[in-house]
């Protein structure tokens, strides 16, 4: 009975260690065409979107969105002491000034918005449409080369951690470039949360103009930083691409052998 099980557990074993073998042979394979293929493929892609039209507008005034909210007229206010004696209107009067000083402005109270949903910038919507797929892309490509090179590292030894060192840099580089990213698209949300607050504003306070040009600031600020996070786009495939090429031999053999190490 003991032996039938010790062989069950050693078929599992078996079976366990050929899926991780054919987990980290897929895991080679991906990554050294992503190196060696796809990051050249995909730098010159964003070199040539940073060409484009679209990320290379001169006058920023043409992002600008018009922001339908139109200032409501003046109510005209009737004098609410009318009638009263002197005395009364007096004591009315101290009553309501006593009232304005504790109490802030409120703003327009606002039930509905002309013409529906208040929108967004549509020009700077459909930019950010085709960045956050390229931001993406390179979170997940980096995952792949990261976690093909943690496989690469060999097992802790004294001394001949040259190479080794060399994997741990690489990595950190990898993680690095993959933080950077992920901030890219917090960028891109603190904008919406950014804008919809000031347009709310616009909406409470209409005869404010300075909200009105800070919104146009707004939007203008993204878009340099949009064109901004595509050259860092491309710039990090170029530098990941050239720091893997130039240590691949480390990279994939950290450790040389003693008969390497004689001659």
């Amino acid at each position: 009975m003991f032996p039938q099980h010790i062989d069950t557990s050693r078929q599992q074993a078996t079976t366990s260690t050929a899926k991780v073998d054919a987990f980290r042979e897929r895991i080679t394979g991906e990554a050294e065409d992503l190196v060696a293929n796809f990051f050249p493929k995909k730098l010159l892609e964003l070199d040539h979107f940073l060409k484009d039209p679209i990320l290379n507008i001169q006058e920023l005034k043409d992002i600008h969105c018009e922001i339908n909210l139109k200032v409501p007229d003046p109510i005209l206010l009737t004098n609410s002491h009318d009638g009263l004696d002197a005395p009364n209107a007096k004591r009315r009067k101290m009553e309501s000034e006593a009232e304005d000083d504790s109490c802030q402005v409120a703003g327009t109270k606002v039930f509905v918005i002309p013409g529906g949903m208040m929108k967004s910038n549509n020009k700077l919507v459909d930019l950010i449409e085709k960045v956050k797929p390229e931001i993406r892309t390179l979170i997940e490509k980096c995952n792949t080369v990261k976690m093909w090179v943690q496989l690469l590292i060999p097992r802790i030894e004294d001394g001949n951690n040259f190479g080794v060192s060399i994997q741990e840099e690489t990595v950190a580089e990898l993680r690095t470039v993959e933080g950077e990213a992920a901030s890219y698209l917090d960028q891109i949300s603190r904008y919406y949360i950014t804008r919809a607050k000031l347009v709310s504003k616009i909406a409470k306070y209409p005869h404010v103009e300075d909200y009105r040009r800070t919104v146009t600031e707004i939007d203008e600020k993204e878009y340099i930083s949009l064109k901004i996070i595509v050259s860092e786009l491309r710039n990090q495939y170029v530098t990941l691409h050239d720091m893997i090429l130039k240590n691949i031999e480390k990279i994939k053999r950290p450790r040389s052998s003693n008969t390497d190490a004689l001659y």
